[in-house]
């Protein structure tokens, strides 16, 4: 082709031609200086006008990884969604300091070189009989890949830190009021009378089918979705490397045959892959396979009728899934659930005459204040009755009368006074120490909404997605 133009350069068709190419490359060049901020752009993170790049999150990752076993290592590389939460958690580490050290700039905060002479000379990993050590300091920051510049950085850093952020943890004080108010909410108690009406005090005749026809048509019960799928496995060590490179290759050759129009059955048969078929199951329900864990079953429930997988890493190999057959959810026949409706049935009907008995005697006490026969009792808010009954009698007025359900019974209760809690000087101590941690934890977590205001977070989502999580 090149030599075709340069032997006829001078004919229209091939001048033609070398316009079409010269614009080409032109065009390509114009296209990178157009869109170069975003194909060459590293930035992961904006925190206010500061950027985190792609170059700063693998050496936060990577310093982290250096930091952790060989197991939580193998654990992180081998598990898509451990991989995943992983980088998140790096990616909000650095985002959570870029706001600090804005914040630090921003404020002026000065860290003098003499201190950070100081901070190092006083380091005991970098004496010797008491003396600092050049020797040692030298060898301290080769093994750690360090120069003095480098750690001087990090120290110049963490001081700012604590400059800024060490008073969030100092000892909030609680005012006395406050602690006696909460002591009192705590630990008061509650005088009360109730009376128990139970659901199995009353008794009803057995359902005809009509009732039961009735009930089910007010209360159906709903079939989930099931799924019936297969796939093929390759088992491989995806701790060891040239096992992962060679279960990878096998797959692959799955997966083209799929491509190709072959049936996952044939493709995996042809490449020694492991073929299994799957009862149907429920996206809550147990596939009763070692492979299909609850990550997996995710995605099968997200695929469409009939579909293929793309590869999927497993815990202890490769996968490729299909979907055979999808039962939509459904309500069920009455017919298939005739029997277990008669036991729902006659416990709704008790339920309605122990609620007709149970406002009864409401009403005779709202309007004869008549509550014969009802037991007295003290009650704190963490015993004494069920939940229900305790949180109900704590969070109405005293004098209140109400029916409170349970879940085989009705209470009908009345809240007759409030009883003041016994000085304890070791209780009231300990909620001081929990209400001091409650402040400081709210003054923390009302400061990082400032530095999220002041610095606001702006994500990459192109870049995260084709650096990160490719």
């Amino acid at each position: 082709m090149l030599e075709y133009l340069r032997n006829a350069s001078e004919k229209p068709l091939a001048k033609i031609l070398i316009a079409i190419l010269a614009f080409s490359f032109i065009g390509w060049g114009v296209a990178e200086w157009i869109f170069g901020g975003a194909t060459g752009d590293t930035t992961l993170v904006r925190v206010g006008d500061a950027e985190i790049s792609v170059n700063q999150f693998s050496n936060q990752k990577s310093q982290t990884l250096a930091n952790m076993s060989r197991d939580q290592q193998r654990a992180i590389y081998t598990d898509a969604n451990a991989t995943k939460s992983f980088n998140r958690y790096i990616l909000g580490e650095l985002t959570s300091q870029q706001m600090v050290q804005n914040r630090v700039a921003d404020l002026g905060f000065v860290v003098s070189d003499h201190r950070i002479a100081k901070q190092i000379s006083d380091m005991p990993v970098f004496k010797r009989d008491g003396k600092f050590d050049t020797e040692l300091f030298d060898n301290a920051l080769a093994a750690n890949g360090l120069t003095e510049d480098r750690l001087a950085t990090v120290l110049r850093t963490d001081i700012a830190r604590s400059m800024l952020l060490g008073p969030m943890g100092e000892r909030v004080s609680v005012p006395e009021f406050a602690v006696d108010a909460a002591y009192n909410a705590r630990y008061a108690t509650r005088n009360i009378e109730y009376k128990v009406v139970n659901f199995n005090d009353f008794k009803v005749a057995a359902p005809t089918d009509d009732a039961l026809q009735t009930y089910y048509a007010q209360n159906p019960k709903t079939l989930p979705e099931t799924r019936r799928v297969s796939y093929a496995f390759v088992p491989a060590d995806m701790s060891k490397p040239d096992e992962y490179d060679a279960g990878m290759t096998r797959i692959t050759h799955v997966e083209d045959e799929i491509i190709g129009g072959e049936t996952l059955a044939n493709a995996a048969k042809k490449h020694g892959a492991k073929f299994v078929q799957l009862r149907e199951f429920a996206r809550n329900g147990a596939a009763n396979d070692a492979n299909i864990t609850p990550q997996i079953v995710a995605e099968i429930f997200g695929m469409a009728p009939n579909s293929d997988s793309q590869i999927i890493e497993a815990k202890k190999g490769f996968m490729i899934i299909h979907i055979d057959k999808i039962n939509p959810a459904h309500s069920a026949e009455f017919a298939d659930v005739k029997r277990e409706l008669v036991p729902q049935w006659t416990r709704a009907e008790k339920r309605k005459s122990a609620y007709a008995r149970a406002n009864e005697i409401l009403v005779d006490l709202n309007t004869n204040n008549k509550f014969d026969g009802a037991i007295k009792k003290t009650i704190t808010r963490g015993n004494g009755l069920p939940v229900a009954v305790l949180s109900d009698a704590f969070n109405n007025a005293v004098g209140t009368n109400k029916i409170v359900e349970t879940p085989d019974a009705f209470y009908v209760l009345s809240i007759k006074s409030v009883q003041a809690p016994v000085a304890d000087a070791k209780k009231k101590a300990d909620l001081r120490r929990e209400m001091e941690q409650m402040m400081q934890y709210q003054i923390q977590a009302d400061y990082n909404k400032f530095l999220q205001r002041k610095y606001p977070i702006k994500m990459n989502d192109k870049v995260y997605e084709r650096f990160i999580e490719k």
